[in-house]
């Protein structure tokens, strides 16, 4: 990795100034230096990470993601909206890469590339300044192993109104390629807690929240949960193991989804997905929007 790569990623006081540059070489260092953001390694060295998508990257700078690079192909050259966003990257102190499709299609690992990329700091909230508010619903997450599956529940979570998601112990990483793509742009929607167990347990404590568990031995059908008392942390297990003993005897409440025919279980993103739209279902009707 190139060091003014890592200079820029640790300390943004000494980021390139803005500008706009041409790139046809798959040799060009800042090229490698985003190509290797595929590698975990690479994104928490340098706390980065690539999108892909003109709207996905417009509503992020809308959000107040910083773009450190923006990447767009010759083709998109002169269109409104790439011209825009590139002179507010440009503005904010960004980088503009004006790129080759075989650069595009290398660094984004396609055959068929978006026309536009970006590069964007990441951002994690503390669990420390997690505050649920009343009717609000947050989604925790132990272990989670698929990238797909932690993308699908993002997006998920977002479409279902919940306020933000948690990643307890040792998870895939949300930014990910692959996860950012399955997320469709909610990664930059809701705010992303990574903690650890014991840590998550002494804030489940004096949080004031009820926190809702699914677990195989459920005792309480997921429809009869009450939603509505106390802002609601819905804790979802690991897709092979579930929740481990610790995490269930936490659980303010364990639920279970009834099922019919052979399947004994069901897919995390599923599961998940059907908890949050009940919880959703249970606040709407205590507003009477119903």
């Amino acid at each position: 990795m190139s060091e003014s790569f890592k200079d820029q990623s640790r300390d943004p006081a000494h980021r390139r100034v803005g500008q706009v540059k041409e790139v046809t070489s798959l040799t060009n260092p800042i090229v490698k230096d985003i190509k290797a953001l595929s590698q975990k390694k690479t994104r928490e060295e340098t706390g980065t990470f690539l999108a892909e998508g003109l709207k996905l990257i417009i509503d992020a700078a809308e959000l107040g993601w910083s773009i450190r690079y923006l990447l767009y192909a010759k083709a998109a050259r002169g269109k409104p909206l790439v011209e825009k966003v590139a002179a507010r990257t440009v503005a904010r102190g960004g980088m503009v890469l004006e790129v080759s499709e075989k650069v595009m299609s290398s660094i984004t690992r396609k055959d068929n590339p978006q026309m536009v990329a970006a590069v964007f700091d990441q951002q994690w909230m503390p669990l420390s300044k997690v505050r649920l508010e009343k009717d609000q619903t947050w989604v925790a997450l132990d272990r989670v192993r698929d990238p797909g599956n932690l993308g699908t529940i993002i997006r998920t979570a977002d479409a279902a109104g919940a306020s933000g998601v948690m990643l307890v112990g040792d998870c895939t990483d949300p930014f990910s390629m692959e996860t950012v793509r399955a997320t469709m742009g909610s990664v930059f929607a809701l705010p992303l807690v990574k903690t650890g167990l014991q840590e998550f347990l002494a804030w489940k404590k004096t949080a004031g929240i009820s926190l809702v568990a699914t677990h195989l031995a459920g005792a309480v059908d997921y429809r009869r949960i009450d939603y509505k008392s106390r802002p609601t942390v819905l804790l979802m297990g690991n897709e092979q193991s579930g929740l481990p003993e610790e995490l269930a005897a936490a659980a303010d409440r364990l639920a279970r989804i009834p099922q019919a025919g052979l399947a004994d279980s069901l897919n995390l993103a599923i599961a998940t997905g059907i908890m949050l739209f009940e919880a959703r279902r249970h606040l709407l009707t205590l507003e009477g929007a119903e």
